[in-house]
């Protein structure tokens, strides 16, 4: 049963398939094999996941792990975001989690039910932050950067962000996008982070970066991050990618 269903999804998405974009998007994934993306577009993904999560058996294709194509992870992450109960969905996120290879698949995973249960989404953010695993890592500094920044942002979580220390790209960009965010939302509790230079210097300046290509900063501020770029950074060795993550978060 789990690999008729698998394979009846495999197929589908097979049909679905647009060559030329998929030349296109395999380019935005440095550490995805190109041969293992089918080219299909978000919106008509997440618009089969809706279709499949009245499939009686999908429990069989969460559990029939590693996925062979790109598209088989992004309906794998679209499917555990309609997932209605809290404890069963941080169940399936973490059975997915050591299998996601790339920032795309990574970053769009998200839970509706993540917003109702914020208490104990943060312990398990907490604990994906604590990962050697580069996407959990990742995945749960989204996490604390999508939930944890307005109307339930604590001081605290600032720290938390700021005290990982890793050499990957993928997870320095996205604790610098945390803070290029937090300096939009939470200004003058983020700023002595980067005015204390809190972060390593990469990061740092990587936030700063940011920050002054983001419209909810203010040219004032800008300005003044600007000043604190660290001219000369410190060596440290970041396991860089030739990334075309996408830039635009505003």
């Amino acid at each position: 049963m789990e690999k008729h269903l698998t394979e009846k999804i495999r197929k589908e998405l097979l049909e679905m398939q647009d060559l030329p974009y998929r030349d296109f998007h395999a380019k935005l994934m440095p550490t995805v094999d190109k041969e293992t993306v089918i080219g299909i577009r978000v919106p008509v993904l997440r618009k089969y996941a809706r279709t499949l999560a009245k499939e009686e058996d999908i429990s069989s294709f969460f559990n029939d792990l590693p996925h062979k194509y790109f598209e088989e992870n992004n309906v794998h992450a679209f499917l555990i975001q309609q997932i209605k109960d809290f404890e069963r969905c941080v169940e399936e996120v973490e059975k997915f989690l050591p299998y996601i290879n790339n920032w795309a698949t990574c970053d769009m995973m998200s839970p509706k039910i993540f917003k109702k249960h914020k208490e104990q989404l943060l312990v398990s953010v907490r604990r994906w932050i604590s990962s050697d695993e580069t996407y959990t890592v990742r995945y749960g500094i989204g996490m604390l950067m999508q939930h944890f920044l307005d109307e339930d942002f604590r001081e605290e979580y600032l720290a938390l962000a700021a005290g990982i220390r890793s050499q990957e790209y993928y997870v320095n960009m996205m604790i610098a996008w945390y803070f290029a965010t937090a300096l939009a939302k939470q200004y003058e509790k983020a700023l002595p982070y980067i005015e204390e230079k809190r972060l390593d210097d990469w990061t740092h300046n990587k936030a700063i970066q940011k920050s002054c290509e983001s419209y909810r900063i203010t040219p004032e501020q800008k300005a003044y991050l600007r000043t604190l770029k660290v001219k000369k950074a410190r060596s440290q060795k970041i396991i860089q990618r030739n990334s075309y993550e996408q830039d635009n978060r505003d």
